[in-house]
């Protein structure tokens, strides 16, 4: 059965502050009714406490870090889940329930098993 990672998009706030508590519930409720298929899956603080690596001049070169991600955006990565679906058909349906999908995007990519 093939493996996908279900990538959140949405406001890039701090869900775990009181006044998201109403759509943390939908996502409770959604992940209540699709657990037969969740094999994982975590929520993301905001975008401002993200550290961005890179390896300036390939392997073994210098490690440079910046704060916050590479570029600005009203929707941010906030969040995933790891369905394991019998196909794409069944992923898109699923991924059609997740509350980010309702005012923001759910970005459906098939896991390499290898």
């Amino acid at each position: 059965m093939p493996t996908y990672l279900a990538l959140i998009y949405s406001r890039d706030v701090d869900w775990t502050l009181p006044e998201y508590a109403e759509i943390t519930k939908e996502y409770n409720a959604f992940g209540a009714a699709a657990a037969a298929v969740i094999k994982g899956g975590q929520a993301l603080y905001p975008t401002a406490t993200a550290t961005t690596v890179r390896v300036q001049g390939g392997k073994g070169g210098d490690v440079l870090t910046t704060d916050g991600p590479y570029a600005e955006t009203k929707e941010a990565l906030t969040g995933y889940y790891i369905l394991q679906c019998a196909d794409l058909d069944e992923a898109v349906k699923v991924a059609s329930t997740i509350p980010g999908a309702w005012d923001g995007a759910i970005e459906l990519r098939p896991v390499i098993e290898f």
